[in-house]
């Protein structure tokens, strides 16, 4: 019986937990573009003509901003005003270092022509005959590192587990570098979890799976 229940307690987990930081972090987000709304005058905002609360405003006023600043960002105008306010920002010291890296990290992800991850890899890390799982970033095809390296080399990011905004970067020969199939989503699954869960081989599988065998044989023994 004792068996039994920790298997289904096991099965439990494994469907409450990812539903529930799910649910949590959607929930953060609206509630912080919720909050956004409380940037508009009293007479401009919402709340002030509507007898209840409605959930998902502060969505669509959040999403509609980006776009008009987007917008103002593309015409000559905009740009001169998003130069001069670069170029205070700049002058911060710290302020300086937080917005030129999220820049360069946002237009690494969403500008046209720049791929960000573009392949798993895996790679001898932290030595020889321990292999740890990257991403390839780009090929390494001029400037200093291209004139100091004697064969063709390529840029990798190897995240850390479970938080792979952090990690090492190197600057590996191609010819040490083994070249996977799986996805970037797939990689981040792994990598975040430890290995416990891993996708089915090549890039088209359906699947995923998890490798957790105490859980699995506690859940399989129930009933």
């Amino acid at each position: 019986m004792t068996k039994h229940l920790r298997g289904y307690f096991i099965t439990g987990l494994l469907v409450v937990v990812p539903l529930y930081l799910s649910i949590y972090v959607v929930s953060l987000i609206v509630r912080f573009m919720d909050n956004m709304l409380n940037l508009l005058p009293r007479i401009a905002h919402p709340h002030t003509y509507l007898p209840f609360h409605v959930p998902g405003l502060g969505i669509i006023f959040t999403v509609l901003s980006i776009i008009m600043i987007g917008m103002l960002a593309t015409n000559f105008l905009g740009k001169r005003v998003l130069e001069f306010a670069e170029r205070i920002m700049l002058k911060v010291p710290v302020a300086r270092m937080i917005y030129n890296a999220t820049k360069q990290f946002m237009e690494t992800f969403f500008t046209h022509g720049n791929q960000g991850f573009r392949q798993v890899v895996l790679v001898e890390f932290p030595r020889k005959g321990l292999y740890s799982m990257g991403f390839m970033t780009s090929r390494v095809t001029n400037g200093e590192i291209k004139s100091k390296t004697s064969e063709p080399s390529i840029c990798v990011f190897i995240p850390t587990t479970p938080n792979p905004t952090s990690g090492y970067f190197a600057v590996i020969p191609e010819n040490e570098v083994v070249f996977l199939d799986m996805s970037v989503e797939d990689a981040f699954k792994v990598i975040m979890t430890g290995g416990m869960v891993t996708p089915p081989e090549g890039r088209n599988g359906i699947k995923v799976v998890v490798q957790n065998p105490a859980a699995e044989d506690l859940a399989g023994n129930a009933p």
